[in-house]
């Protein structure tokens, strides 16, 4: 069992090197890994959207059906695979994931020298992908528990997250590079790698995994599952927090899928000039990194989630107010401070989850809040088209960002209004 801390700030174990869980080699060996595989995915989102243009010629529509065929797994597998996550070793099974996620990529490239490359092909390694990251990523926010003691949660996440967002900046600009010089299809070659380099990574660390013990596995999964679903549903911190997470999921995706349009089309920018504002997002994650635990630290991890949500959540409306010139500004400046609240919320959730659930409930509550939280992003997605559609594109984004500027009001609704920190355990009676 791990030792139990008293809330999220305590540190009286032992004293903070400058360096912080970066001393640790089995955290240094997950972070790398994590990052260069955050680095192949940014590659990947960029070079298989321009596969399927310039290689098979493929429409609009087409290109939106191979984003959805990344997503759709969370609705298919999200449940079972949680529970499933429960019951055996993170760690193997997120070596497979990365191993079978490369696999399916280079597939792709292998197709192509043999001129054999099928847009259903590229539907299927989507989907292979989708569901690889399903199993991989209910594992991994497990297995950081194991990796991390309580107290190092939050700085650990934090690192993780930073890390995240800075290969969501570079990552696209390395996929250009890499499609100009050798052509899209090679580009995932690049990826294939990376997976390779996070499975390596995950093999070399030291931390022994605890064998679950033999009458939970006899346990039917559909009653796993209907166990954490219920655990989720009912609990006064968990229940508003996914709540939130798919309401602003679906907003987020729904002003994104014509963000880029309206830039070009309404505000009239260049490619170059579109990219470069895009970044701004990823460097406000950058920074809801780097002052997470700060935050956390000075005004305690629920106020100080709070707080942030209602400063920076209304700037989202800064974004349909951009115009040409010195508007452009506008839209920097709250694609950033969004991007600000969000990064810290992903780390402080994800670190209250990771401490606050029970191990054995632990994988089967993550998969439950990831399958509600992404799916409402395809949701997010066809909604933004159909309005920009609708009634323009600049209505649409200010419907969308609506959304997203009131949406601190359902955390407001949880308990963490009245309180300074999340609690670090779990308390039976509330799920009773």
């Amino acid at each position: 069992m791990m030792p139990r801390v008293d809330s999220m700030n305590d540190t009286p174990d032992r004293p903070r090197t400058r360096w912080g869980v970066f001393t640790q080699p089995d955290f240094r060996l997950l972070w790398t890994g994590e990052t260069v595989s955050g680095l192949g995915n940014s590659i990947t989102v960029v070079a298989l959207p321009l596969i399927a243009v310039e290689v098979l010629d493929a429409s609009s529509t087409a290109v939106g059906l191979l984003a959805a065929a990344v997503w759709l797994p969370w609705l298919l597998v999200g449940l079972p695979v949680g529970a499933w996550v429960d019951r055996i070793h993170k760690r193997s099974l997120m070596i497979a994931c990365d191993l079978v996620a490369g696999a399916a990529l280079v597939s792709i490239p292998l197709a192509a020298w043999l001129d054999a490359l099928t847009f259903q092909h590229l539907v299927v390694v989507a989907l292979i992908c989708g569901t690889a990251a399903v199993c991989f990523n209910t594992a991994y926010h497990s297995y950081i528990r194991i990796v991390l003691d309580g107290r190092d949660l939050l700085e650990g996440n934090a690192k993780l997250q930073g890390s995240e967002a800075a290969t969501q900046i570079a990552g696209p600009g390395v996929a250009g590079l890499l499609a100009q010089a050798f052509g899209a299809v090679t580009a995932l070659v690049a990826d294939a790698v990376t997976f390779l380099v996070s499975a390596v990574c995950l093999k070399r660390i030291s931390v022994v995994e605890p064998d679950r013990a033999l009458h939970e596995e006899r346990v039917p999964l559909r009653r796993q599952i209907s166990e954490g679903l219920r655990f989720v549903g009912r609990d006064r911190y968990l229940r508003p927090m996914v709540t939130w997470g798919a309401v602003i999921n679906m907003a987020l995706m729904g002003y994104q899928a014509v963000q880029v349009v309206f830039l070009v089309r309404t505000v009239g920018l260049n490619p170059a000039m579109v990219g470069l504002l895009l970044t701004s997002g990823s460097t406000g994650g950058i920074v809801g990194a780097l002052m997470a635990t700060r935050v956390s630290r000075r005004f305690g991890t629920a106020r100080g989630l709070l707080l942030l949500q209602v400063a920076t959540a209304p700037f989202a409306l800064l974004l349909p107010m951009t115009t040409a010139g010195p508007g452009l500004l506008l839209f920097a400046m709250g694609a950033f401070l969004v991007g600000i609240s969000i990064s810290v919320a992903n780390i402080v959730v994800g670190s209250f989850r990771q401490t606050y659930c029970p191990p054995h409930m632990l994988g089967r509550v993550v998969a439950t809040a990831m399958m509600i939280n992404h799916g409402t992003i395809p949701l997010g997605s066809l909604l933004g088209g159909v309005l920009g559609d609708a009634v323009g594109y600049r209505p649409a984004m200010w419907i969308m960002t609506g959304v997203v500027a009131p949406s601190w009001l359902i955390l407001a609704t949880s308990p963490m209004r009245r309180e300074r920190d999340l609690p670090q355990t779990h308390e039976p009676e509330q799920v009773h």
